[in-house]
């Protein structure tokens, strides 16, 4: 399902999980419009039911990720993290449906990680100004600084390697599962009854797991930066 492009004999290639990642924000996009749209015409007096229940449910999913790093800034940073949680979760669990997860792309896991980087290096200036800032990476001496720089510098490091490897060492295994049955066929029908379990962990819990600790941590390393300097 990749996308090879020539423009004036220049090839633009649109790797798979790319184009399965664009689908989805399409796809979520959608959602969330129609899902505005029901909100807004919603009784508040009557108990929510049916489709506003699930955008309900969705809501207090976001915020519970988020809410115990944030606490009293979790409604200011929900649009944001809550649109990035939902286009991740779903993203995660492609492989259910045999598509390659846009988080098993580096590319894709870094830029993610960047963005968090630069939301927390942003508000660590906007809340502590430079002199602050400066004060903080060199705490507890000046000749920490350079560990505190690369302290900061680890955090889309890690983010994005964790979500990466785990991601992409789930597709390999389950592809590896598929191709090693197939292999083996007649003899290995049977075997196929146990490729639930695997979808189950590699997928499921992983992808839904993955997208927890990514979003704990950066809710975490952000509040982290709106600390005051008294604290």
């Amino acid at each position: 399902m990749a996308i090879d492009i020539t423009i004036a004999g220049f090839h633009i290639y649109i790797h798979e999980s790319i184009v399965n990642w664009l689908v989805l924000c399409v796809i979520l996009m959608i959602f969330f419009y129609f899902a505005g749209k029901k909100i807004k015409k919603a009784d508040p007096r009557e108990a929510p039911k049916g489709f506003l229940l699930l955008c309900e449910v969705i809501a207090k999913l976001g915020t519970g990720i988020i809410s115990d790093n944030l606490k009293e800034r979790t409604k200011a940073y929900l649009p944001f993290f809550g649109s990035l949680i939902f286009m991740m979760a779903p993203s995660n669990l492609l492989g259910l449906i045999g598509l390659q997860p846009p988080t098993s792309n580096l590319s894709v896991n870094v830029t993610l990680a960047v963005m968090m980087f630069v939301l927390v290096q942003y508000t660590g200036l906007k809340e502590k100004g430079i002199k602050g800032r400066i004060a903080e990476l060199c705490d507890p001496f000046l000749l920490f600084m350079p560990l505190n720089v690369l302290g900061d510098l680890a955090l889309p490091v890690s983010l994005s390697l964790r979500l990466f490897g785990n991601m992409l060492a789930g597709t390999i295994i389950v592809g590896m599962v598929y191709g090693l049955m197939e292999s083996l066929l007649p003899f290995s029908i049977i075997g196929y009854s146990l490729t639930p379990f695997f979808h189950a962990y590699f997928d499921i819990f992983s992808g839904l797991i993955q997208t927890y600790i990514f979003f704990t941590l950066a809710s975490f390393f952000l509040s982290d930066s709106m600390a005051s300097e008294e604290e």
